[in-house]
């Protein structure tokens, strides 16, 4: 072949490969167009009927996800043509190639394989089928156990899936992208988790498998305690095959003289057994850890009455005002008319006024508020999903604390925010614990500020900080000394302070292995009490909080470089309390 020609072919080879290559690019580009607009819609399809799945409006959720699952055809389609795959397989350059195929895949797998299915059975136990004539139908819930647990086993995949989808590098649409679904499915497997949870769970403690019986407190969280607060007042509540019923409400001076003997180990006792929690239903519930409280309550119950119960359960008066907000305001016989508006205030503080030195009335008032929430609760409900929604906000506030004496539903709880458990693993930990020293009600007014901070993962442990601002915001008027003063000091220790001052334990529950490097408390360093309980430091310091002034608290540590989000369990006090958390996760 002469030169001419050789020159001839390569310049025609060259063209073709040119033609080729550019009809490669505009196949990929009109898929990649067609892909994003698929996407997009598929992904507000997405959040639409995770929307509607959490709102319960099963119609809605279905057409969402019908819409999801059509424009994730479409868009997985336009991403696995011939010539998407050819980029896709290219070094480098291929990665948000690659990238898209991995996001459409797993869209798809989230319409069809999770959002439809979850439809369907949101349909059969949307809450107005799930909860009727103040009845839970727990044959109901029970027989979409399985299938709920499908759904959680096939949104933990794709959340996998998703997790694992490849950096696409340098276009930072498909890295928008990628995060949105991350967040999108992290948080709709959570939801998923839970109801199948919840399915597996709730029949059996509401009493399908015969009656279970539940001694119900609530607390007072005006005087901190652990758990919340003090416990003012109780009820026993059954179930029947999902129906409860409530009995026995009464004041907590019906259990003045109760024992609960109970053997929670030698480090609980070096703790707290100076107060006789055991003895002393007041100092029962100082530890966080809700199961040591529940199980001294119930020990208590049996010793007073021969009764043992099937479980504890705890909750306060800001949960009873969001209850309250589901199911309507009740009126008292004299015409008083209790809201979610008034409820709270009303038993932690007007109270107090109304019956100044009659304790007797103010807790007979309590108990008659308590008894008419109660029966409001248990009877007709005119919008069960409400009712849901304000149990829920209840929970997430960790306002509602359950326990159970069957260790199966136990294992069942610790996996739920419901446990309050003090948990049992190295991960960063840092919970705020404060404790009424005065035997006063000054904690209605007691503001709190917490801060976690840590520095980076280098090393096998790093410098981490947890500071805590109280602020006593009493008002500036007489108050009855049941409110204000100090009866609750012991006469042996001789401390002289003004009416309305808050005497305070706080407590850090702090990371496993973390060591007390110091504690400043308003600007001076002070001593600090060393314990353990589940494995974790303990550091206790006590604060005496004039009116008006505040309480600066820094703890200062060494704490194990570990693996896992950080935690900070916020104490279900008057005011929830949003702690700023400023702690690398580190990574195995």
């Amino acid at each position: 072949m002469s030169g001419t020609a050789r020159r001839r072919g390569i310049i025609w080879g060259a063209a073709l490969l040119l033609v080729v290559v550019f009809g490669l690019g505009c196949w990929v580009a009109l898929g990649a167009f067609q892909a994003k607009s698929n996407l997009e819609h598929a992904r507000q399809s997405v959040q639409e009927a995770k929307h509607s799945l959490l709102e319960a409006d099963t119609r809605a959720a279905a057409k969402s996800a019908g819409d999801a699952l059509v424009s994730a055809r479409a868009a997985r389609d336009a991403t696995h043509s011939l010539a998407w795959n050819i980029v896709a397989a290219m070094p480098w350059l291929g990665s948000p190639f690659k990238t898209g195929q991995q996001i459409t895949d797993v869209v798809l797998g989230l319409a069809s394989n999770v959002l439809q299915p979850a439809a369907d059975v949101g349909v059969t136990i949307s809450p107005d089928r799930l909860y009727r004539d103040g009845r839970v139908d727990v044959e109901l819930l029970r027989g979409q156990e399985s299938q709920l647990s499908r759904l959680a086993t096939e949104a933990t995949r794709l959340n996998s899936e998703a997790g694992a989808i490849v950096d696409p590098r340098y276009v930072s649409l498909l890295s928008n992208a990628r995060s949105q679904l991350q967040g999108q499915i992290s948080d709709l497997t959570s939801v998923l988790q839970n109801t199948a949870l919840a399915a597996r769970l709730v029949p059996s403690m509401m009493g399908a498998d015969g009656p279970r019986t539940y001694f119900m407190g609530f607390q007072t969280n005006a005087e901190a305690r652990g758990t919340g607060g003090l416990l003012g007042a109780y009820g026993i509540l059954k179930f029947q095959n999902g129906a409860p019923t409530v009995d026995t409400l009464a004041s907590n001076t019906d259990l003045k003289d109760a024992v609960g003997p109970v053997d929670l180990g030698p480090e609980y006792d070096q703790q707290y057994g100076f107060v006789n929690p055991f003895t002393d239903l007041r100092n029962s519930n100082l530890s966080p850890h809700f199961p040591y409280t529940a199980q001294i309550w119930k020990a208590m119950w049996a010793e007073q009455t021969g009764m043992n119960v099937d479980g504890v359960i705890a909750m306060d008066p800001v949960a009873l005002s969001y209850i309250l907000g589901a199911v309507g305001s009740i009126t008292m016989p004299d015409g008083e008319v209790i809201s979610k508006d008034n409820v709270v205030e009303l038993t932690e503080s007007t109270a107090y006024l109304r019956f100044p030195t009659d304790q007797d009335a103010r807790k007979r008032y309590l108990q008659d508020i308590a008894t008419a929430v109660v029966k409001k609760i248990t009877g007709r409900v005119d919008s069960p999903r409400q009712l849901l929604d304000a149990l829920g906000k209840a929970v997430s506030e960790r306002r509602i604390a359950i326990w159970s004496a069957f260790p199966s539903d136990q294992r069942l709880l610790e996996e739920t925010a419901l446990a309050h458990e003090i948990p049992n693993d190295p991960a960063p930990y840092a919970a705020v614990v404060i404790n009424n020293l005065g035997g006063n009600k000054l904690d209605y007014y007691l503001k709190s500020q917490i801060e976690y901070a840590a520095d980076s993962c280098k090393g096998d442990t790093r410098a981490s900080t947890v500071t805590v601002k109280l602020t006593n915001e009493v008002p500036d008027q007489p108050l009855p000394d049941y409110v204000a003063a100090e009866a609750g000091l012991s006469p042996d220790v001789p401390i002289q302070v003004p009416k309305g001052t808050n005497i305070t334990s706080v407590r850090l529950f702090a990371t496993k292995g973390a060591k007390l490097a110091a504690v400043i408390l308003n600007g001076e360093r002070v001593p600090a009490i060393l314990n353990t309980e589940r494995g974790h430091p303990v550091f206790e310091v006590q604060v005496i909080i004039p009116p008006g002034q505040s309480a600066d608290i820094r703890y200062q540590m060494s704490e194990p470089t570990v693996a896992g989000p950080p935690r900070v369990p916020s104490q279900p006090l008057l005011e929830s309390v949003a702690p700023r958390v400023q702690v690398p996760e580190c990574h195995d």
